[in-house]
């Protein structure tokens, strides 16, 4: 196929799909330049009337140059992706008379345009200039038009072709009250065998107008189909697509729009056809494919072959973090009237053995700040965290989770500057995270979230079943709740230590693990498997963890002790109040310090006599109780300063109330002294005398 100048060509699939017209071909300079004739959104979605998403229209725009080189254009041709187009100017172009006025402007038109109407000088300047600003600026001299009055007549030129007819004025595209534009011939749909073919075979003569399929066909039916995008329609509408695509070789411009032609018998295959060549084409997994998107196929479809535990040297060593939305109602400890939401729950799996080392509540996040809480309540103390959590923890694994050599989590929390920070200061050997969309990489961690949830959600007021809610339409109360975060915390911990003792893991056992008696559970694989020397276990220092695991903060030092959050804490010890002494004496000072904040009982803070933490306790009389979270006495705090104005403005009233009443008081005092001063004659006794006669009348 020849490509020259002026022609228009279509090219069927691929990033530069679309519809082209021919500028300048010179294979001597391995040189095509192309411009798109861009469809408009109407015409995309005939194309395409299935889809639901916009179609996506070629980013060559209109008046946007395609270069493209010598073995550019040979590859589509050798793929059958390049077609010519016979693109017709309408009757009104042809033969539409001019009117005076549109003679002058038509007139004016082609002497700016001269240069893109002289081939030779339309070369001249694409190849120099390679681009359209050179013969774009001798237009603008020559004519006196606009920069974009330019652009508009060269877009001109490239929908109607480079002749002067493509120039004339469209005045009659401006309508009319009343008058009606005309629209494009409709494209005519195939249906069942026509009478005339069927009258035929039974006449017994043979009536064969559609041809057999050829391999020109076949190429052109599958160059078409690769174009549309995944998930494909229906057969029906896949095959119009192709057809419509691929086959489509006359068009014609009809008010300022380019419409298909339609079709002639015996020039296309029909749809059964199509979709026999189609079925034949692909194998059953790629027609599966077609039906889905590719994330999903992959998350949902996909043969499973692998094992999340699969390359894990043993227990300890690999742990996945993942955090979801719990689907409860919970209420305040300081207030059972105020319904706080839903938590946040962070969920710590060991890979190899699929056991809960840790869990963790809370009201914000998700983010890596509670991912560190989370990861401190798996390793830390069972002890601390017993009296953090105000219970008395069921310890199911032996021994206990230490730092894990590989911690997986989610893409947003491994970006984050402190999930780095923490990896090097608790050297991590890998912190690593799963590919977008791709949650099923975690492995039992997902699970966990659902044997959670499906727990909860018969026994515990206040719980819903949020992935039942969308197709059963089921209603849920959240003032059924009934648990604080503290008793939910309780309630999991129940559940997971459940879990990691019962859950069946008979799958797991080999030859050998059954001769020994392992018992298949969570808990019993990564008892084993510290038993037999597989697993992992990194000691790390406790103040090395508050350190990076615990959020920092600052307290301030003042002449009553530590302050932080309006809390007093001390450990009432020499050095403290030498502190206490210098801050009442020299001024206050800030302190850094490291809190849980699951609860107020205690917080961290450097020892400055050694290299370790200096626990410090929550004073008696300080204005909380150990149990109560940070997240509840911010709640508290907030109310009690949205109240504080209203109790101002009452504080007000009786002050100004009662200093009325003083003011009454006293002048009514000054009112009888002054009677009394001026009608008494008799002598005034001292004042001892007065004062004893006082006490004689009293």
């Amino acid at each position: 196929m020849g490509i020259i100048h002026n022609k228009v060509i279509k090219i069927i699939a691929g990033p530069l799909g679309g519809i082209y017209r021919v500028i300048l071909h010179e294979p001597i300079y391995d040189l095509a330049v192309l411009v798109n004739l861009d469809l408009n959104q109407s015409e995309m979605d005939r194309l395409n009337p299935s889809s639901k998403k916009p179609a996506i229209v070629s980013s060559y725009k209109r008046n946007k140059l395609l270069w493209l080189k010598k073995a550019d254009l040979e590859a589509l041709q050798e793929d059958s992706l390049i077609i010519e187009i016979d693109l017709q100017l309408s009757k009104h172009k042809l033969n539409t008379d001019l009117t005076n006025l549109e003679k002058q402007i038509f007139e004016k038109r082609v002497v700016a345009m001269q240069g893109f109407l002289t081939f030779d000088h339309l070369k001249k300047g694409l190849l120099i200039d390679q681009s359209l600003g050179g013969l774009v600026g001798d237009a603008i001299n020559m004519s006196g038009y606009s920069k974009p009055q330019i652009y508009k007549l060269f877009s001109k030129l490239s929908q109607y072709g480079f002749t002067a007819k493509a120039l004339r004025p469209e005045y009659y595209l401006s309508g009319a009250p009343g008058v009606k534009k005309p629209i494009g011939p409709k494209q005519n749909k195939l249906g069942k065998k026509s009478t005339k073919e069927k009258v035929s075979s039974e006449g017994g003569s043979k009536f064969n107008a559609q041809p057999g399929m050829s391999e020109e066909w076949r190429n052109l039916i599958i160059a078409g189909d690769h174009g549309i995008p995944l998930p494909k329609p229906s057969m029906p509408s896949r095959s119009k697509i192709i057809l419509d695509a691929s086959f489509v070789q006359e068009y014609e411009i009809l008010n300022g729009v380019m419409v298909p032609k339609d079709l002639k018998i015996g020039t296309y295959p029909n749809i059964r056809q199509i979709e026999r060549v189609l079925k034949a084409h692909y194998s059953s997994t790629e027609h599966f494919l077609h039906k889905t998107t590719q994330n999903n196929f992959i998350l949902n479809h996909r043969g499973v072959v692998g094992k999340s535990w699969e390359g894990v040297a043993g227990p300890g060593h690999t742990y996945a973090i993942d955090s979801t939305i719990g689907d409860v109602y919970l209420r305040s400890a300081l207030n059972p009237e105020w319904i706080i939401g839903r938590p946040i729950v962070y969920v710590i799996v060991d890979t190899w053995s699929t056991a809960v080392v840790g869990f963790y509540v809370c009201l914000s996040g998700p983010s890596w700040d509670m991912a560190k809480i989370a990861l401190f309540c798996a390793i830390a103390n069972p002890d601390l965290i017993s009296k953090l959590r105000g219970m008395d923890l069921i310890n199911s694994l032996f021994p206990h989770p230490t730092l894990p050599a590989v911690l997986l989590c989610d893409r947003g929390e491994y970006l984050s500057l402190g999930a780095s920070a923490t990896g090097v200061e608790l050297k991590l050997s890998s912190l690593s995270y799963t590919p977008p969309y791709r949650g099923d990489l975690k492995g039992i961690a997902e699970v966990l979230h659902r044997i959670e949830k499906n727990a909860q959600f018969a026994f515990l007021p206040g719980a819903i079943d949020a992935r039942r809610k969308e197709y059963e339409f089921q209603k849920y109360d959240n003032k059924k709740s009934l648990l604080t975060i503290r008793e939910y915390t309780k309630y999991l911990h129940s559940v997971f230590t459940e879990y990691n003792l019962t859950a069946d893991r008979s799958n797991r056992l080999d030859a050998y693990m059954k001769a020994t008696d392992v018992h298949p559970s969570p808990a019993g694989l990564w008892r084993w498997g510290h038993e037999v020397g597989i697993g992992t276990q990194i000691h790390k220092d406790p103040s090395d963890l508050i350190s990076s695991l615990l959020l920092e903060s600052n307290a301030s030092v003042t002449r009553n002790g530590l302050i932080f959050n309006r809390k007093q804490y001390n450990n009432r010890t020499d050095a403290e109040a030498a502190e206490a002494g210098i801050a009442r004496n020299a001024g206050g000072w800030d302190k850094k310090i490291f809190h849980y904040p699951g609860s107020l009982s205690r917080i961290w803070t450097p020892d400055d006599n050694g290299q370790g933490m200096q626990e410090l306790l929550l004073s008696d009389h300080s204005t909380a109780s150990p149990e109560t979270t940070l997240d509840e006495e911010e709640d508290a705090h907030a109310y009690h300063l949205s109240k504080k104005e209203p109790t101002n403005h009452h504080s007000l009233l009786i002050s100004l109330g009662q200093l009325e009443t003083r003011k009454k008081i006293v002048d009514e005092a000054k009112l009888n002294q002054n009677n009394i001063e001026k009608f008494n004659n008799t002598s005034i006794p001292s004042v001892r005398h007065a004062r004893n006669l006082e006490k004689i009348v009293i």
